[in-house]
């Protein structure tokens, strides 16, 4: 199967919407082919030609996701030869735009009926983005997993306020939002005003 076919790629994109909009209301386990089938308006053995089960259709959305949050974290990084998190250029962070063209699936993910597992999906790939950002910049004694562990529930704390804000704000605000919460004089200078 050529995947670079255009009845593929809409097949595909068929599903990966169908997915998204039962999920909203609907665990993954009790989605069944047949509803998933109805709401793509595709048939079961189109379904089964590209998937084994409900489950893979779920991955294959998740690492395409996942992979493009890898790059749109990476985004700063493209323009400095070490990145400062104080001195981080708004308008080089990404994520937000990531989390903005993937609003479907995050308004699944910071919903507080869905399965945690998608939120710690999540929280573990920016762990390990991270991890290996931060990997170059020595603590001495400190433990860098807990300057990781807090930098990453900052981010998903963030994208949480957001989407209780129903992702009204948009990616260029919340990127001078981060930018400001990263510059440690912007909490001082409020207590001195």
């Amino acid at each position: 199967m050529n995947e670079n076919d255009l009845r593929v790629i809409k097949t595909k994109k068929a599903l990966h919407h169908a997915l998204l909009a039962l999920l909203k209301t609907s665990s993954l386990e009790s989605i069944s082919v047949s509803t998933l089938c109805r709401e793509a308006s595709i048939n079961r053995g189109t379904f089964y030609l590209h998937y084994k089960d409900i489950a893979t259709l779920f991955d294959e959305h998740l690492q395409h996701l996942l992979k493009d949050l890898e790059e749109s974290y990476y985004e700063p990084y493209r323009h400095v030869s070490r990145l400062v998190p104080h001195q981080l250029d708004p308008s080089t962070i990404r994520i937000f735009h990531h989390v903005k063209k993937y609003q479907q699936f995050y308004e699944v993910v910071f919903d507080r009926k869905s399965s945690l597992s998608y939120y710690y999906s999540l929280f573990e790939k920016i762990k390990e983005l991270m991890g290996q950002s931060t990997s170059v910049y020595s603590l001495g004694e400190r433990d860098l997993s807990f300057l990781i562990a807090y930098q990453a529930n900052a981010i998903m704390g963030l994208l949480i306020q957001w989407s209780e804000d129903g992702f009204t704000r948009s990616p260029e605000f919340m990127n001078e939002q981060l930018s400001y919460l990263l510059k440690p004089q912007s909490w001082e200078s409020q207590d001195k005003g």
